[in-house]
């Protein structure tokens, strides 16, 4: 009988048939750790259904919240500077120091600015006396120039008036004149034929010369009269300017008016320079970057110290844009803070107009074609809740991590 020969497997058809009578005996060994242990079944299913529990309520957990490492206290920092030039003279406090809103920090060296307002009350003392004198005389200037002109006005009528008289007198005497030539022509000729006396005739010339003379007399007055006539009208029309004469007057109690108005205002300007010379803090905080010391001379807008308000400070975090979908003001947040390892409660008060990328020096330009896709971030504002921080630990710069309740 012929024996068998054992002819060797290929490598990678013994590696397939170990496999094969491998799995069975790893069946058979489970199979038989479990017969063994019936309590390690049903602390498996146990740990099991714990994993997907587990699991599902961190996906539950995690779905409804949106967080970020890349938040920091905010606040608001009050520079203080100086509004006038001047020399110090004592500085109250230094760096670090809690002061309230109203507390006297810098005095300025206020004698300069003394000796100003001392001068513009001065000014307005004598512009209100001008001022006064002024007023007086417009009132004056009116009733007298109204008198002037009423009186002219009046000598004008005298004028005419005597004027219409003394040629009513020519007339008269004229009329006189007349008749007495008219009967001296006759007396000629009754004298000559003898009829009348020499004396009568004589009579007779003589009363013609008198009517003669009135005649020149009334002429002569009428002449005069109308020179005072011309006169009058004259000086009416020179009193017919008081009604400039009055507005001129008014125009000059105006201006001093007005010159009152402004030495007020240099005053008002002076006594604020000379309140000026004491800086007080504008708000309650903490004082940093002091830069000013006692005998300094300091400019206007100088800065001279910082306060940082504690009183009202927020969170500025910057998330995501793919985090905001869920995102609008008013939803709760929860605000751990790295310094303290505390959390505070807020919410969201406002979300960023434009990406951070935007406000930057220089911000991406993507028309060039060099582009590249990034996640980008934007600034949300969180307003803590009162009543948190009496103790003021939390200050502007700190780093959080905030925590929004999305749902």
């Amino acid at each position: 009988m012929a024996e068998l020969v054992k002819v060797p497997y290929p490598e990678e058809e013994r590696k397939e048939l170990e496999k094969l009578d491998e799995k069975p005996a790893k069946k058979k060994l489970a199979a038989g750790f479990f017969s063994e242990h019936p309590l390690a079944r049903w602390i498996a299913a146990t740990l099991g259904l714990a994993l997907i529990l587990g699991g599902s309520v961190a996906w539950r957990y995690y779905a409804v919240r949106e967080s970020t490492d890349d938040a920091q206290i905010d606040g608001h920092i009050d520079p203080i500077s100086a509004r006038i030039s001047g020399t110090v003279e004592k500085v109250h406090f230094d760096d670090n120091q809690l002061v309230q809103a109203g507390t006297l920090l810098i005095e300025l060296d206020p004698k300069d600015y003394q000796v100003a307002v001392d001068r513009a009350q001065a000014d307005l003392a004598n512009a209100q006396a001008s001022a006064i004198a002024a007023n007086v005389g417009v009132p004056l200037t009116t009733t007298t120039s109204s008198s002037e002109l009423v009186a002219a006005d009046a000598a004008v009528s005298a004028a005419d008036r005597e004027v219409t008289t003394a040629q009513a007198r020519v007339q008269e005497a004229q009329a006189n004149y007349t008749k007495a030539a008219s009967d001296l022509k006759r007396m000629e000729q009754l004298v000559q034929k003898d009829e009348i006396s020499r004396q009568q005739f004589d009579a007779a010339v003589a009363s013609a010369s008198a009517a003669r003379a009135t005649l020149d007399g009334a002429t002569a007055s009428v002449a005069g009269a109308e020179q005072r006539a011309a006169q009058a009208r004259a000086q009416a029309a020179a009193a017919k300017t008081v009604p400039e004469q009055i507005r001129m007057t008014q125009a000059r109690a105006g201006a001093a008016a007005a010159d009152v108005q402004k030495y007020k205002a240099t005053l008002e300007q002076t006594d604020l320079n000379l309140k000026y010379t004491r800086i007080y803090a504008p708000v309650t905080g903490v004082l940093s970057k002091r830069s000013v010391e006692p005998g300094q001379v300091i400019q206007p807008g100088q800065p001279l110290f910082s306060v940082v308000n504690l009183d009202d400070t927020w969170v500025t975090a910057n998330f995501k844009e793919t985090q905001l979908k869920g995102m609008h003001p008013g939803q709760k947040v929860s605000i751990k803070v790295d310094a303290y390892g505390r959390t505070y409660t807020g919410s969201i008060e406002s979300i960023g107009g434009a990406t951070g990328a935007r406000f930057s020096v220089l911000p991406p330009e993507n028309a060039t074609g060099n582009y590249v896709k990034v996640v980008q971030r934007v600034p949300v504002r969180i307003r803590f809740d009162k009543g948190q921080d009496p103790e003021h630990l939390l200050r502007p710069g700190m780093s959080v991590e905030p925590t929004v309740l999305i749902q």
